[in-house]
């Protein structure tokens, strides 16, 4: 896997914030694999199991807290990074209801000190991962595009909003692209994906791990809004675009210092009941039923971002369709559940080798 995004990774030194969560621990599992020498930096890891410790990496793992300056300061001092990838994050829109402080002050201003410690030990590149729920969302049926203004109806929402909005206010006074070799050597780039699903998450309040965590148990699922719509995609998807921006960023290229969506072709956005039924068809134990909740907190209906500068620009696309994507993901948990396997391996070849038959830049 070496050769992956013209061999930028191998021996670069990557911290990864948020290693232990979902996103983070297939990423990092990437990185490992591809040669580089790869520092975590998170919150042990928040459900049993988790994914990051089925991988049972060789890593090197900091348990730390991006609130924390001191300890942040002391981490990129130690290590030295080529780049960071800063998933971090408190994730859930439901509990940022519950606990809006904790959501702001990771979510904003843990970015903001990720952000002033690369600026202090001069970090070449930044990839910052935010939400597609940081658009200002009008329920539009078109995808929202990278210039389309932040917003956020709920905490959670908001709070990956300013952080956007932050990453552009310090790519402009910081970082900015006229300056670069001149005053500072930092690209910076924002990243925003719609909902990821695969093997190996196990959060509260998202979709695919109720249902499965529910069929573990022969329980039934309970949907509580059976007509939300998403982008729903592959875990290995936006990673191979947050990837491709970090390959750019590493080679210098400034162009690429900018916003940048990963979601799914149209045919991905599925509402969350037929999700259900595509599911069942891949392990026939999956039941549900619709439970109606009085007051529940709102959330978005319709939500799906416009791909077509990743497309065009990056010669980004994505790889399974929404058919494999589900059949992929219900195959793990599977595996898991019936005969204590982790597929992550054999997803991760799989998914690169149907890249490089479509020949997707990032293969070649």
């Amino acid at each position: 896997m070496q050769h992956l995004f013209c061999g930028i990774y191998k021996d670069k030194t990557v911290l990864v914030t948020g290693h232990t969560g979902f996103k983070g621990s297939w990423l990092v599992y990437w990185l490992k694999q591809m040669g580089a020498q790869v520092v975590g930096y998170a919150l042990e890891a928040p459900t049993i199991p988790n994914h990051i410790e089925l991988l049972n990496l060789d890593i090197i793992s900091i348990v730390g807290d991006i609130r924390d300056l001191e300890k942040l300061d002391k981490t990129f001092a130690t290590y030295k990074p080529d780049i960071v990838f800063h998933l971090a994050a408190q994730p859930l829109v439901r509990l940022s209801y519950e606990n809006p402080i904790e959501t702001y002050e990771t979510n904003v201003m843990g970015t903001l000190k990720v952000l002033e410690i690369c600026k202090k030990h001069q970090v070449k590149a930044i990839v910052n991962i935010t939400s597609d729920k940081a658009y200002e969302n009008k329920e539009w049926v078109w995808g929202y595009r990278e210039n389309d203004p932040m917003g956020g109806y709920d905490p959670y929402s908001s709070s990956k909003g300013c952080a956007d909005l932050l990453v552009n206010s310090y790519r402009n006074s910081y970082f900015n692209v006229k300056e670069y070799k001149k005053s500072h050597h930092t690209l910076i780039a924002s990243c925003r994906a719609g909902n990821v699903i695969g093997g190996g998450d196990w959060a509260q309040d998202r979709l695919m791990s109720d249902i499965m965590l529910c069929v573990s148990q022969g329980k039934k699922v309970s949907i509580r809004n059976p007509r939300a719509t998403r982008p729903w995609q592959h875990v290995l998807e936006p990673l191979s675009g947050y990837l491709h921006v970090g390959q750019k960023l590493l080679e210098e290229q400034v162009e690429y210092g900018e916003a940048w969506n990963f979601g799914p072709s149209d045919e991905g956005s599925i509402s969350v009941e037929e999700v259900v039924q595509h599911v069942k068809k891949h392990w026939d134990k999956i039941d549900y039923e619709i439970k109606k909740v009085d007051n529940q907190p709102h959330e978005a209906n319709l939500l799906k971002l416009d791909c077509s500068k990743a497309h065009i620009q990056l010669h980004w696309k994505d790889v399974w369709n929404s058919d494999v994507t589900f059949e992929k993901t219900v195959k793990w948990y599977k595996a898991f559940y019936e005969k204590n396997e982790i597929l992550s391996q054999e997803d991760l070849e799989t998914y690169i080798a149907d890249a490089k038959v479509k020949n997707i830049e990032w293969t070649l």
